[in-house]
């Protein structure tokens, strides 16, 4: 459809670049936001513009991060010998919301997926086995599988499990209490916390 602004017309081009953001629905979020009072126009602006050029990956789990180190791996609290593995930040903060676990993670950043052009390469897995290896920045006794129950999930799975064995860590997973196909960030927070409670040995 043809817009009677080209101001406007970027604006939807732009909205309508987001996930699941149709151009009717951009264009409807577009006018929303022309009758909204330009302070929080702007601050929208700016809250966008931040998250393009302030936001860190945690040197350690490659969660986002405010700083070099993310709230979870400097937590006294939290026990840094127990690793989860998940594909995405969505997963961490899944997880999280269920009140079940204490131990740190590491985001992959993705899952194994050969049809979609991911290889090992692309994803978070050396900086996962220098972890275990060197201890740094604390030892790690036990590492959790928490990806997808998908195709590419058991492959990440079945890989990181084949490297992990070797260097003497215990390997678990999460009990399947999450359906096959299912990604984590969907679950409900009752089957997933009961899920990471009752984690079970890896099996290839």
């Amino acid at each position: 459809m043809d817009l009677p602004s080209t101001t406007l017309t970027q604006a939807v081009e732009a909205l309508a670049g987001l996930p699941g953001v149709g151009r009717r629905t951009a264009l409807r979020l577009a006018l929303h936001l022309l009758k909204e009072p330009s302070a929080e126009v702007l601050n929208l602006s700016e809250s966008l513009r931040r998250l393009a050029t302030d936001i860190h990956f945690c040197r350690i789990c490659h969660c986002v991060s405010d700083g070099e180190v993310c709230p979870i791996c400097s937590s006294p609290k939290r026990n840094p010998a127990i690793v989860c593995v998940v594909e995405n930040v969505q997963d961490v903060m899944a997880i999280e919301n269920t009140q079940q676990y204490t131990g740190l993670y590491h985001v992959l950043g993705g899952v194994i997926s050969p049809i979609d052009g991911v290889g090992i390469r692309d994803l978070n897995i050396e900086s996962l086995l220098q972890r275990v290896k060197t201890g740094d920045p604390a030892p790690v006794e036990e590492v959790i599988l928490a990806l997808p129950t998908t195709m590419e999930g058991d492959t990440t799975n079945f890989y990181l499990n084949k490297q992990l064995q070797p260097l003497g860590v215990k390997v678990t997973m999460i009990a399947r209490g999450v359906s096959i196909g299912d990604n984590l960030e969907y679950t409900d927070e009752i089957t997933l916390g009961r899920s990471i409670l009752n984690r079970v040995p890896f099996e290839a």
